[in-house]
């Protein structure tokens, strides 16, 4: 069976790298009494699919993770704290269902993340709300990854401030949604860059991962 599993990483946890993630879930599963299934073939492991990787530093509050059991593990609730006694610090489990065992990949299933940038050093909102305009107003964004060209204009599906009671300062928020595509993934490291705002200088937060309709993933 496949338990779709809804979590937060936290903490330091938030510097553990993606591979290294799959480790800890394997051995969360194992503290917790779960009995995972396997791959087939030369070198088998464990089935396990995180639907999307976190660049370093970045703290994921609504991150999905995907499971298959060899046997059913009975009621979710105390699945969800089993697991949890297991998880190591920055590791909180938020839910834990049942879904479709021979359903898409994970990974196939996200089409965009959401984000929130805080910014650690006073900054104007009034310059910044300007800097978000002209770049929400050009028709193309070069930018170089892995010494590739690419565009991170149709990226960016939303990008505005998040009001603050002050209005500019400490706190000032930006909220991001950038898509998630096959070869074409929005990273906020990026928009910050196209805006000038040092990447030392915010603190990233990655709050939702949305993902294509069920009856979608069912074509």
């Amino acid at each position: 069976m496949r338990i779709r599993i809804a979590f937060s990483k936290t903490g330091t946890l938030r510097y553990t790298g993606h591979l290294d993630l799959q480790t800890v879930w394997e051995r969360t599963a194992r503290r917790a009494g779960l009995s995972l299934a396997y791959t087939q073939g030369f070198h088998p492991g464990p089935r396990i699919q995180i639907a999307s990787a976190l660049p370093l530093g970045i703290a994921g509050c609504a991150e999905i993770v995907d499971l298959w059991l060899d046997s059913d593990p009975g009621d979710s609730a105390e699945t969800q704290r089993r697991l949890q006694t297991g998880a190591p610090p920055g590791l909180t489990i938020l839910q834990v269902e049942t879904v479709d065992e021979h359903g898409p990949a994970l990974q196939t299933q996200v089409v965009s993340a959401e984000y929130q940038v805080t910014l650690l050093e006073p900054a104007s909102g009034v310059d910044l709300q300007q800097r978000l305009q002209a770049l929400l107003a050009s028709e193309t964004l070069p930018r170089m990854r892995r010494e590739k060209t690419y565009d991170l204009r149709p990226l960016i599906e939303e990008l505005y401030l998040v009001p603050t009671p002050s209005g500019e300062g400490l706190g000032v928020r930006v909220f991001m949604r950038l898509a998630v595509r096959d070869g074409a993934t929005g990273r906020p490291e990026e928009v910050l860059a196209a805006l000038g705002i040092p990447l030392e200088s915010v603190r990233i937060e990655r709050n939702r991962l949305i993902l294509k309709p069920a009856i979608e993933s069912m074509k």
